[in-house]
């Protein structure tokens, strides 16, 4: 387990992408904070304890995977204990030296990644643009001159339609089923939060008819299609301004997938037995939420410690735990806020199967 080994012990988390950057430029960052490690650590810890973490980051940078197609590295050391891990997450550059080791922040430590969809529908046209806090790019567009076009070639595949008004729904109907299947396809290689825009009408037949209901966030009704890209940001803008709340609604939607796929599991028992057999795919835990343990018969089962007994041989943290094992095979870990978890034991997990 990572956490309160013997001090000093010191974190390093940095961005790790070989395969996209220089050798020399990732070398210079680790060069770096191996100097302000070893100038702090022989400034305030005594010597004999400073070099013996001093020797083990060293040769735990020294032999760093840079071969590696992973985004990030967290680097611990103690006098202990020599851990790297190799991470799937973007981080922001953090050096941590304290008496402890937290496993929690990698997860605190992650850079927020405010990213979303924006489908704008009409009832002759629809975009779809990727949108983050700086620009948006057009990625999909399907702009027929009018329904009308499609009108024309209605008659020789249909019965004659006296109502026009239902034929004119009909068509609707087909041109919608198209954009949410062309929404499918986007949402697979970005899957992200998704705001749909568009007249009343239009997102009344929409919403009857998308399979991609869990990955909506929000319906903006209004006639937008003339609107320029910026000022459907600034129609955006008190939308995404709390994206704790947008992340953490669209984190729920994804548990709702994952359950209804049969890949969801939840409660710290449950988590731990499917992080201990490395099916975990994303952990997400309420971020204050701690679980002290001990081992069933096999090291894949726990139970829940009682504290009031005084062990002396027990799990401190099963999550912190559990969070290691996650980010070990690769996996992602999400905090959300106290309560949201409330009807999941505080703690989920979206499995491989």
């Amino acid at each position: 387990m990572v956490g309160r080994m013997e001090k000093p012990a010191v974190s390093i988390i940095l961005p790790f992408e070989p395969k996209m950057s220089l050798k020399s430029e990732i070398e210079y960052k680790l060069k770096f904070s191996f100097a302000r490690v070893e100038k702090e650590l022989l400034d305030n810890y005594p010597k004999d304890k400073a070099m013996m973490v001093i020797q083990k980051l060293k040769n735990l940078i020294q032999s760093l995977n840079f071969d590696t197609h992973k985004k990030s590295i967290a680097l611990f050391v103690s006098p202990m204990i020599a851990k790297v891990f190799y991470l799937d997450i973007p981080v922001e550059e953090k050096i941590i030296i304290d008496e402890s080791f937290e496993i929690r922040d990698l997860i605190y430590s992650k850079k927020q990644m405010i990213q979303y969809l924006v489908l704008m529908i009409s009832e002759n046209s629809s975009k779809i643009w990727l949108g983050n806090c700086s620009k948006f790019v057009l990625i999909k567009s399907n702009i027929p001159d009018s329904l009308k076009a499609e009108d024309r070639d209605m008659p020789s595949r249909i019965p004659r339609i006296d109502d026009i008004q239902a034929h004119h729904e009909l068509l609707l109907n087909k041109f919608l089923y198209h954009m949410d299947e062309g929404l499918s396809l986007v949402l697979k290689a970005y899957p992200i939060p998704v705001f749909v825009m568009g007249t009343v009408k239009a997102i009344g037949h929409f919403k009857k008819l998308t399979r991609n209901t869990t990955s909506i966030i929000e319906y903006i009704h209004g006639n937008y299609e003339y609107h320029s890209e910026t000022e459907i940001r600034q129609i955006l803008k008190p939308f995404v301004e709390d994206w704790n709340k947008i992340r953490q609604q669209d984190l729920l939607h994804q548990l709702d997938r994952a359950m209804s796929e049969k890949k969801l599991v939840w409660g710290m028992e449950n988590v731990w037995k499917a992080a201990a057999h490395k099916n975990g795919r994303m952990l997400v835990v309420e971020k204050d939420f701690i679980f002290p343990a001990h081992y069933g018969k096999e090291n894949d089962t726990i139970y829940k410690e009682d504290l009031t007994l005084h062990q002396a041989f027990y799990i401190k943290d099963a999550v912190d735990d559990a969070i290691e094992k996650i980010l070990l095979t690769g996996g992602d870990v999400q905090f959300v806020d106290h309560g949201v978890l409330e009807d999941k034991g505080r703690i989920a997990l979206i499995t491989h199967y």
